[in-house]
């Protein structure tokens, strides 16, 4: 009678890979369960961000925020749990996001032009017209490309003229000019599309 040598070991299951986890710490244990559930997990951030690139980054985000929170919490529903973290971290997103939009963005349909003005006010965070995230988002993407790199660091990364000369070695009166115009266009783009404001 033979003995069967070489077998492969049966596959652990998902909670003891969390066992394993919490008592070691090793990514590796959680790096197995988590590959289990990643095209589960990238089709919940595809929904909530209908975008491919922002949905595998959102994944990857999600894998570094439970390698530490796994730690300290004890789970005992795997599936469950990373599906509702998932969903919830999603959820965060873009609450965060149509914030930074409708502060940093709000007075786009004004009719003044000035910068100087136009810089104060929002980073005052002042303005009397909010516009919809998504026709925003939509009339973002159709600017040429310096103007978008310009408005998504200045009004959605908060970045001042002085860093983004840094960050995309732009003249300064070249990103001035870039985000004038980009705000320009915006505005244009957003009546044409019959963008929503409040």
């Amino acid at each position: 009678m033979f003995i069967k040598l070489f077998n492969n070991p049966k596959p652990k299951d998902d909670s003891e890979l969390l066992a394993l986890y919490r008592r070691t710490g090793d990514v590796v244990h959680l790096g197995e369960l988590y590959g289990r559930y990643m095209e589960l997990i990238f089709a919940v951030c595809f929904k909530y961000f209908k975008n491919e690139d922002e949905s595998k980054d959102a994944v990857m985000h999600i894998f570094e925020k439970i390698s530490r929170d796994l730690l300290h919490q004890h789970v005992t529903n795997w599936k469950s749990w990373i599906h509702v973290v998932a969903k919830n971290y999603c959820l965060m997103q873009l609450r965060s996001k149509k914030y930074h939009v409708e502060q940093s963005m709000v007075y786009l349909t004004n009719d003044d032009d000035d910068m100087e003005f136009a810089a104060e006010e929002h980073h005052n965070g002042n303005g009397d017209k909010e516009l919809t995230l998504q026709t925003m988002e939509a009339c973002i993407r159709q600017l040429p490309e310096e103007q978008k790199i310009c408005i998504n660091l200045f009004y959605l990364e908060q970045k001042s003229y002085k860093e983004i000369v840094e960050i995309t070695g732009f003249d300064a009166s070249k990103v001035k000019s870039y985000i004038q115009n980009g705000k320009r266009n915006l505005k244009i783009c957003v009546e044409k599309n019959n963008g929503e404001v409040a």
